[in-house]
């Protein structure tokens, strides 16, 4: 059992998807690994969306359908004057139940012989020889000290591990949303639909989202941007507004709050024994705040090099450094990319919000794509739709 082991391959702190991921990854090349999650179960609380493409969840997973609250073919985004936009989407996604999701994700991890714990609180690292050499922590009242020759930062937006170690994991107020996401029953919503309300008066410099559950429950919640939030209205008074507006009748199940970080991916993701991963690496898409498939692939990419560097020679920066590059190389390029659009779009006031409404209603329904609502939405920045383009290309 893991209180008798001393030593790991690899210790990753916090069992989201990213950190499940590369537990089991590297546990199915042959490294020992240990899973520690401060939580007392994997998958609760959900602080997530849990919206997730067919295509980014087939790059890991089989979709399996005890995951899938509801299978979504079309997207409504409603502007400031409340014109509707509305059309389907060339490919499925799916809103997920988290709490079974990331159960499954961490028994697949134990299956390939990664040991996980639960209610493990690390605080703080083991450094020998200016080297990330372990964890330090608490579990069921019991202190604990573990080596290991890989410590993976899993520990999401909050993540300590980064910093702990020195790397530079802090975002600028903008780049924070602020976001808070009721599940909410009783309501009447569409199954197969995205929805998405945009405007400074919903949720200013960021969006409002209604995900469907099923028939008649959702996921509502919103991100509004650390700019706006600093000194203005609080998130949870947007949400309960919007709430109170649109579905008065709604019984409020769950509510969950936190930080969404919509930054570049950090400078340094690596470090002399560490890594880290998910959001406390801010792999996020910045544009939409979705975290599900960066963080899994992050996770990926991580512990691929794992196994790699404890093969030839050892965990150092200069070892595990070629996770960034294959980071930059597959997912880096498009972060980058929606980061631009992002900036550009979140300049946009209520009228040009309308403006671009107006733009794609006016297109038939079955020739509007999202490509063609984000070249209207940059239109008045010419250099972004080569941005624009090459994301939607794939390049």
């Amino acid at each position: 059992m893991w209180k008798e082991q001393k030593e790991f391959d690899c210790i990753v702190v916090g069992g989201g998807p990213a950190g499940s991921t590369f537990a089991r990854v590297a546990a199915e090349g042959g490294l020992s690994v240990l899973l520690l999650e401060k939580d007392r179960d994997i998958g609760v609380p959900v602080r997530c969306a849990e919206a997730i493409s067919d295509a980014g969840l087939r790059i890991f997973h089989e979709p399996n359908p005890r995951w899938i609250a509801s299978k979504i073919n079309r997207i409504k985004m409603v502007a400031p004057d409340e014109t509707v936009v509305e059309f389907g989407l060339v490919e499925t996604g799916y809103i997920l139940d988290r709490r079974i999701f990331d159960y499954d994700l961490a028994q697949y991890a134990a299956q390939e012989g990664a040991q996980i714990v639960t209610k493990a609180y690390v605080d703080g690292l083991i450094i020998k020889d200016d080297k990330v050499a372990g964890v330090k922590g608490i579990h069921l009242g019991e202190r604990f000290e573990k080596k290991a020759k890989i410590v993976v930062g899993a520990d999401g937006v909050e993540s300590r591990v980064g910093r702990w170690a020195g790397l530079q994991t802090h975002l600028k107020l903008k780049d924070m949303e602020s976001g808070i996401q009721k599940t909410v029953a009783g309501i009447e919503v569409t199954e197969n639909m995205f929805e998405f309300y945009l405007s400074k008066k919903w949720a200013p410099g960021g969006y409002l989202w209604v995900f469907p559950k099923g028939k008649n429950k959702a996921n509502i919640g919103l991100g509004i941007s650390g700019y706006y939030a600093k000194n203005g209205k609080a998130a949870h008074k947007f949400l309960d507004e919007f709430i109170h507006w649109k579905y008065p009748q709604a019984s409020v199940l769950t509510t969950v709050v936190g930080g969404i970080p919509v930054g570049k991916t950090v400078k340094q993701m690596v470090a002399d024994g560490l890594m880290l991963v998910g959001d406390a690496a801010h792999t996020c898409n910045p544009l939409t705040g979705g975290g599900i498939t960066p963080g899994m692939r992050s996770g990926l990419l991580a512990a691929e090099t794992a196994i790699k560097a404890l093969q030839r020679g050892g965990p150092t920066r200069e070892n595990l450094f070629s996770y960034e590059k294959e980071w930059h190389k597959i997912g880096g390029k498009n972060h980058e990319r929606f980061y631009r659009i992002k900036e550009s779009l979140y300049k946009l006031n209520d009228d040009d919000l309308n403006n671009i409404a107006r733009t794609i209603v006016a297109i038939p329904e079955k020739n509007r794509t999202l490509m063609k609502l984000f070249s209207a939405a940059v239109r008045e920045k010419p250099s972004l739709i080569l941005d624009v383009a090459r994301v939607f290309a794939g390049i």
